[in-house]
């Protein structure tokens, strides 16, 4: 089944860090992956794929297209700059791994790179529990998202992951 990104360039860029000169094509398996796990994840398999479904028909509607435009697209913008960011200096190319570095600019540190990562990750948290408390109140709307079955991605409720303490 295809499946349709559930936010545009336009979307990323105004309501990102990323800015508009950087090429798309580098972005879009980024916004791919955090749609595809993280999205996916907390909307479950079915509800997942009614929304693309929808977005490819051009039928998104109604609560639908609420959930969309109030949720899920902000929760998307900032998995997908966690996402990109630490890959965003590099290009892996016929020559090998190359890493960029303009005339005029001075490259970051390890530990800026990880703090960029940490608060896009704590902004994708607060959106995502944003999502998973309207889906709580609001479940009736949405037939799909307790539709899952065998091998499909239930809906998980947990959003506080914050990472591994040994």
């Amino acid at each position: 089944m295809a499946t349709a990104l559930f936010i545009t360039r336009n979307d990323l860029v105004r309501n990102s860090i990323i800015d508009g000169n950087v090429d798309y094509d580098k972005i879009v398996q980024f916004v791919k992956v955090a749609q595809e796990i993280d999205v996916q994840n907390l909307l479950g398999t079915d509800l997942y794929n009614r929304i693309s479904a929808d977005i490819i028909a051009g039928t998104l509607t109604g609560n639908y297209l609420t959930l969309v435009n109030e949720y899920v697209q902000p929760m998307l913008i900032w998995f997908a700059q966690m996402n990109y960011i630490p890959f965003s200096a590099y290009t892996i190319a016929k020559g090998g791994v190359y890493k960029h570095q303009a005339e005029n600019s001075q490259t970051v540190d390890k530990n800026e790179v990880d703090y960029l990562v940490a608060k896009a990750r704590e902004y994708a948290n607060y959106y995502s529990t944003r999502l998973v408390d309207y889906m709580c109140f609001n479940q009736s709307l949405f037939p799909e998202y307790n539709s899952n079955t065998n091998e499909d991605i239930s809906p998980d409720s947990d959003t506080t992951f914050n990472g591994w303490v040994l």
